[in-house]
């Protein structure tokens, strides 16, 4: 598929998508979901890829959903909804969160509506200091979809994403960091140059501990301690037994880096 929405490079283990509809400050139209859609089918395919870059083109991040690609006017026929959740933005969010590598949003201004929330689905967000999140949707009559409930409140707790959802005001890049929501915020000018160290990172990092470890604080809100420390237990096993593993303790032994494989 070409990409006309998108921009999309992959290259020593390294994927970097950039939301590329600046004029538009990168709203999703459903085109623009199926070319996102094949990217990501892309990536996950390719055993090279270790890690995934997220980030916008202009000066936004993303505003979420394009108004004008759909025809809600007085008078006309009702637009589901929930279908366009369950066909799109519903498994874009879980795509994001299901890739076996770390996946790195560089939000580098607005992000709102299911912008923000696509922000929040990806596991560790830089937002450059201009950036800003918004859940817009309350002030359209809905709530906050694109794991929007689900994602507030596990990371700033109940009363501050009853703020955020209910008053849809805009929360800073500064405040984002200092409440939970994001991981750091950092000056405009150094967001791709910090973005791109972090990346780099962990295209050499072991990636498989990643891909269990993203998986288990994924999985741990839904389980009890017991079953908690079972999953440990089974991922320690299947860890333990991985080639990273042995040569993390063969470079920590012999006082050298150590060269990761992500098998």
């Amino acid at each position: 598929m070409q990409y006309e929405s998108l921009l999309f490079e992959n290259n020593n283990g390294i994927a970097a998508i950039t939301l590329n509809r600046p004029d538009r400050l990168n709203s999703f139209t459903i085109s623009m979901h199926l070319e996102l859609r094949d990217a990501l089918e892309k990536i996950k395919t390719d055993c090279s890829v270790r890690v995934l870059l997220l980030t916008g083109a202009g000066r936004g991040f993303c505003a979420g959903q394009d108004l004008s690609d759909r025809a809600v006017k007085p008078g006309s026929e009702p637009v589901d909804l929930g279908e366009s959740i369950e066909k799109y933005y519903g498994p874009l969010v879980q795509s994001l969160r299901a890739l076996p590598f770390p996946v790195i949003c560089a939000v580098n201004g607005v992000a709102a509506g299911a912008g923000a929330n696509i922000a929040l689905a990806c596991d560790i967000v830089l937002a450059a200091r201009s950036a800003s999140f918004v859940q817009v949707f309350c002030k359209l009559g809905l709530l906050p979809d694109t794991g929007g409930t689900y994602f507030l409140p596990r990371l700033v707790g109940t009363a501050r994403a009853m703020g955020l959802a209910m008053l849809g005001d805009k929360l800073s890049a500064e405040q984002a960091e200092s409440w939970g929501l994001i991981w750091k915020c950092v000056d405009d000018d150094k967001l791709l140059t910090e973005a791109y160290a972090l990346v780099r990172h962990f295209a050499s990092a072991p990636t498989k501990g990643l891909a269990h470890i993203k998986a288990a604080i994924c999985q741990g809100s839904a389980n009890t301690f017991a079953e908690q420390l079972a999953l440990e237990r089974d991922s320690m096993r299947i860890l333990g037994n991985s080639h990273d593993y042995k040569e993390g303790v063969c470079a920590f032994l012999e006082k050298r880096a150590p060269v990761f494989l992500g098998e």
